[in-house]
């Protein structure tokens, strides 16, 4: 018989903590606990907006539950997305990554607070999770399997503390992660013993031959592939801003700068500027100016950021060289938004004068020319962060 006030329930259970928190730590407290708390309140907010509710977060730690392994999933891929683009914001060495893991299992309920096997293997899981990824159990990934576009990749069956059966573990890869590993792990190919070598070793032996005889058919030396080439003209991409508040309805506010700045930039005739959609292939993916060059064949980048408090509004902008990866501009702009229309106009009038200055050298400035009607953003209304 259950003492009085304890009841039981099935439970999608979400387990996350920051991977290298004492190095962190031993570096900068007062940078990491900033840090920490920012990322918390993400994790928070996209806890809640999956109709999630967190259990407790003790120091670097933080437990969730949900009704549903699919809303604790897309929990879980939403945040990694967010907090990798907020991450590339900072130096390597100051990045923090949390590591999370899911698990559908029983658990105790007193005042809220959550006991038994079920929070103890989820913790576990998220252990064997990568910085920046996603464990699943067995019991959560038998939800799961097929309602998203991911790739699960299987780590085998893992002894867990004080629990007697072993827990299955599969890995939740997004695609063209360069985590996915090229053939299952060592405890794959024992579990299913020798038809999966078999296979492999075919497989591989397949792709010898046809690679062979490619090869003997190709002429040689192969021609070189041809890199993108950047044109005469100084080529530009700006990149989707980044909105670093809370309040998701400021994404329009972020893409409206984002597609206001290439349409005045668009318009010097000294620039050759790339279009919205190439850029906005872009958007949440963390990538960096190098990566963006090497795609895009352009020379420069144009990225930034946008975060509100209140009535003030904050915008920053960087102009870097792809070639190099080094920052040739930068600024900030902090605004009250009194009139949304005037701060649109003075902040894109002021980058694009800049950029203008910086890679059109010696011609005449058309600023006042490109930033009339075209510089107004949609009218937005800006709500508070």
């Amino acid at each position: 018989m259950r003492p009085y006030g304890i009841q039981r329930r099935l439970a999608a259970l979400f387990s996350a903590d920051v991977n290298g928190y004492s190095r962190l730590m031993g570096e900068d407290e007062i940078a990491t606990v900033r840090t920490l708390i920012a990322y918390r309140e993400v994790m928070t907010a996209r806890i809640l907006e999956y109709g999630g509710r967190v259990v407790d977060s003790p120091g670097d730690n933080l437990l969730a539950e949900f009704a549903s392994v699919v809303d604790a999933v897309q929990c879980a891929v939403d945040t990694q997305q967010e907090l990798t683009t907020r991450n590339a914001a900072l130096p390597p060495h100051r990045r923090m990554e949390f590591r999370i893991g899911i698990n559908l299992g029983d658990v105790l309920v007193e005042d809220e607070r959550l006991y038994g096997d079920g929070v103890n293997i989820t913790a576990r899981i998220q252990e064997l999770a990568e910085p920046g990824g996603l464990c699943l159990s067995g019991t959560a990934y038998d939800q799961v399997e097929t309602k998203f576009a991911l790739f699960y990749e299987y780590l085998g069956e893992h002894t867990v503390k004080n629990i007697a059966k072993p827990v299955r573990v599969y890995r939740a890869l997004r695609a063209g992660d360069t985590r996915r590993s090229p053939r299952p792990p060592a405890r794959w190919v024992r579990r299913h013993g020798r038809l999966w070598v078999m296979l492999s070793v075919t497989l591989e032996l397949l792709l010898l031959v046809g690679g062979a005889l490619a090869a003997w058919r190709l002429p040689w030396p192969p021609p070189a592939a041809a890199p993108l080439g950047v044109p005469d003209k100084p080529s530009i991409v700006v990149l989707p801003f980044v909105n670093l508040s809370n309040n998701p309805q400021q994404e329009s506010v972020s893409d409206g700068l984002t597609e206001e700045l290439s349409t005045a930039l668009s318009k010097e005739a000294g620039l050759l500027v790339m279009a919205r959609t190439s850029a906005f292939a872009y958007k949440d993916r963390g990538v960096t100016a190098q990566q963006v060059g090497r795609e895009l064949g352009v020379r420069y980048v144009v990225e930034g950021s946008i975060r509100t408090a209140g009535d003030t509004v904050r915008i920053t902008a960087q102009l870097v060289d792809t070639t190099t990866g080094y920052q040739l501009w930068t600024e900030r702009y902090d605004r009250v938004l009194t009139d949304v229309f005037a701060l649109q106009d003075d902040v894109t009038q002021q980058i694009v004068t800049a950029l203008q200055a910086r890679l059109t050298e010696g011609e005449p400035a058309r600023v006042g020319r490109v930033c009339g009607s075209a510089c107004h953003l949609q009218a937005l209304s800006v709500p508070g962060a």
